[in-house]
């Protein structure tokens, strides 16, 4: 499941508002271990003051889900991970952060995110693909 999932490029983030409602945006993370990180970047966004790090800071308990649709059902599968998150806004694991989004995204070469960085720790994985429990 961890290569699936550290291959993809843009997964779905779930957080809980404080009126407990689902918040789901889609992201770009990195993968390091059991740690998951993304970064608020330069996208265009109606604020820096994002609903996820509202959200984090109130329940720091997430979701995130990759999965990869194909017209040949064989090729489908998803991951799903659970975690806690925390919010970074500088230091040296922010900073180590931003080397993996960078590292990743060749368009973070050019604009490396400046914002605040959302790293889970991941405390369970799940997954699917046809014939399996869990994608290999």
């Amino acid at each position: 499941m961890r290569h699936l999932l550290s291959r993809e490029r843009v997964a779905e983030l779930a957080t809980v508002t404080a009126e407990g409602r689902p918040h789901l945006v889609p992201f770009c993370f990195a993968l390091e271990g059991e740690l998951l990180v993304s970064a608020v970047d330069e996208k265009p966004k109606r604020s820096r003051d994002l609903q996820r790090l509202a959200n984090i800071r109130a329940d720091p308990r997430v979701a995130v889900l990759a999965h990869r649709y194909d017209e040949d059902w064989s090729a489908l599968w998803w991951v799903r991970v659970d975690g806690t998150a925390e919010i970074w806004e500088q230091g040296a694991r922010y900073d180590h952060a931003i080397k993996l989004l960078v590292e990743k995204y060749e368009q973070y070469r050019e604009a490396p995110p400046r914002g605040a960085v959302i790293a889970i720790t991941i405390e369970r994985w799940q997954g699917w693909s046809p014939g399996r429990s869990a994608p290999p």
